[in-house]
Parts: structure tokens; sequence; C-alpha cells
């Protein structure tokens, strides 16, 4: 509610001096009047305004893949984010081309104010997203151990445990090179395979297996490639197993990709097509 304070001195002779008063509010903060959102790559900023500033009051930040049509379930529904003045929802999972929902309100040491929705994109520049994976592609040690240039001088005393078979029966090579570090492990294999099968068909294979264990979790990088005889008949294939996919030329010394494969999106800069079949097509301008 509303108060007012007031205040005088007074000595040990009783005598008083002028009053002086002060008008004041207690009570729960006002929602915020506007909520600004800042597209960025797999990010999205929340910014909260007041109508009028009030340096007493944060912000309790609520985010939500779909919206919630009864702002009463915001607390059950969405999931929790912290308390600020901004925010920045991050993920690989905030993807281009799809809406994602805030629950914002205002918060003080008296109570807290009603949710306000808004709902926002991560950013559509197709070709920014490509110059952001230029760069965390490039920063990997993958990408550095590509761009240089192999040391035969410097292998052997570097190979931790090698391992090579030679199967005639099944005509098989397999080598592989592991190490264990405490509770981390890492394999490379390669297999090179050509087999009969229980229809008397050949088959050939060849592949190549990266796997490292981390704090209990397998992480798992692979490609094969593949001749099969099928009951549809002959079917080769290339296949490639990891978190990231990217095409790069490196011509002239150019290192951005031509695209990139993450998740279930792949990220283009320009594409020539003869047919294009969409259920769907959203225009960014």
């Amino acid at each position: 509610g509303n108060y007012r304070l007031t205040v005088r001195a007074a000595n040990a002779w009783g005598q008083q001096g002028d009053p002086a008063s002060v008008s004041f509010r207690i009570a729960a903060p006002a929602a915020p009047s506007r909520i600004e959102l800042t597209p960025g790559y797999f990010q999205i900023t929340a910014t909260p305004h007041l109508a009028v500033y009030d340096p007493t009051v944060q912000f309790e930040f609520w985010f939500s893949e779909k919206r919630i049509a009864d702002i009463r379930q915001v607390e059950t529904t969405a999931r929790y984010l912290g308390t600020a003045l901004y925010w920045i929802a991050a993920s690989i999972n905030i993807k281009p081309g799809h809406d994602y929902y805030f629950y914002i309100r205002s918060v003080n040491t008296v109570g807290k104010s009603a949710f306000v929705e808004a709902v926002g994109q991560p950013s559509d520049d197709a070709s920014g997203y490509l110059d952001f994976f230029k760069g965390e592609i490039g920063k990997s040690h993958l990408a550095q151990e590509l761009w240089t240039q192999i040391d035969n001088g410097q292998l052997a005393p570097d190979l931790a445990e090698i391992r090579t078979s030679i199967t005639d029966v099944s005509n098989e090579i397999t080598q592989t090179v592991n190490k264990k570090l405490e509770d981390q492990s890492a394999a490379i294999q390669q297999i090179q395979k050509v087999q009969v099968d229980t229809n008397n068909n050949l088959n050939s294979m060849w592949a190549v297996k990266l796997q490292q264990m981390q704090d209990g979790r397998l992480y798992i990088a692979g490609i094969g490639a593949g001749i099969e005889n099928t009951p549809d008949g002959m079917q080769s294939q290339v296949l490639l197993a990891a978190d990231r996919i990217a095409m790069v030329n490196p011509a002239n010394g150019n290192t951005k990709p031509m695209f990139v494969g993450q998740g279930d999106q792949i990220f283009m800069n320009e594409v020539f097509l003869k047919y294009l079949t969409a259920p769907t097509i959203t225009s960014g301008g």
C-alpha cells in the first residue's frame, strides 16, 4: 500500500524540531511494459523494460518452445532460466525459423508481477551462420590438424598402441589405435573388408571409426563407404556419423564452409536447383 512517514528531532527537555515527511509505496512491482528480443546465432537475448525505471526491480525469465495458452501454467510448463536484468538463451537447439517463447515477470523484495509473453526467433542470416561455423570449426583441434601438413618423422613416437589384424578367411584388414588416460579413452579403427554373405553375394566396405569416452559418455564419429548386393539390387553408399558435418574448399586459403549440417538442419551459402519441392517455404526477405 501507500504510506507516509513523518519524523522530527527532539531533545531531553522536550523541545522538538520541524517535522520532515516522506511518502512511499510498498507493493509488488509493475509488469514489464515491453520486452526487446534480439536475435543471434542459435540464441535470443531478452531485455525487459519498465514504464518507469526502478533500480530495485529484477526480472524472472521462463522459456518454452511452445506457446502456453494459459498464463497460469507457466511455472509448471515452461523452463525457468534465472533472475537478472536480461537473459541470453543460447543453445544449438534454438534453431533458425522456429518460434520460441519467453515469459517474464518483474520481481522485488515484496513480490512479483504478472507474466508478460514475448515470442521471437534466432537470426535468419544464412551467410552469417556460415561465418559463425567457420569460426567454430576453425578453432577445433580437428580443423587445425587438417590444415597442418603431416610430418612423417614425428609419427612413430606419438603412437600409443597399434594393432593390425589380417584375416584371409573373410578378406579383412583391421587397424586400431587406442590410448587411455585415467578415466578417458580414445580409439581409432580402420576397416577394409570384402566378404561373402549367406546368399553367396560379395559385399565390400571401408570405414574409419573414432570413439572417445569422456565422463562416462561415448562420443562417436566416422565415415564409411560400401557396396552391397541387396534384395533390391546393388547398393552403393557413403555414410557419415558426426555431430557436425561440413564441406570446405581450401582453394586460395579459403576455410569458409560451403555447407554445414548440424542437428537436423543444413546451412548453405548459395544453392542452384533445377527442381525444388517443399511443403512450406519461409522467406526472410
